[in-house]
């Protein structure tokens, strides 16, 4: 990641996505979908404007959380300043 003011266009929790980075989801990033602040983000793309959310409690047969496209306009933003 060269640019420590802008989060990725793309980003995943799961860590067996190609989008998972760890040093980034540690710094925190914040996601407001349609201008609300969203908590529950599995994952999101800023360039296509969607997030992936859980689907309440369902899990599927690997015990992952089942997840729900949504479409709209997504903001990330980092919470915090980066550590140097």
């Amino acid at each position: 990641m060269s640019d420590t003011q802008t989060p990725p266009d793309r980003l995943s929790n799961d860590p067996r996505s190609p989008h998972f980075d760890a040093q980034v989801l540690g710094r925190g990033i914040g996601i407001r979908f349609k201008g609300v602040e969203k908590n529950n983000v599995e994952e999101y793309c800023v360039s296509e404007g969607w997030i992936r959310v859980a689907a309440g409690k369902a899990l599927d047969r690997h015990g992952n959380p089942l997840t729900i496209k949504l479409t709209g306009e997504v903001e990330a933003y980092f919470r915090d300043e980066p550590t140097a």
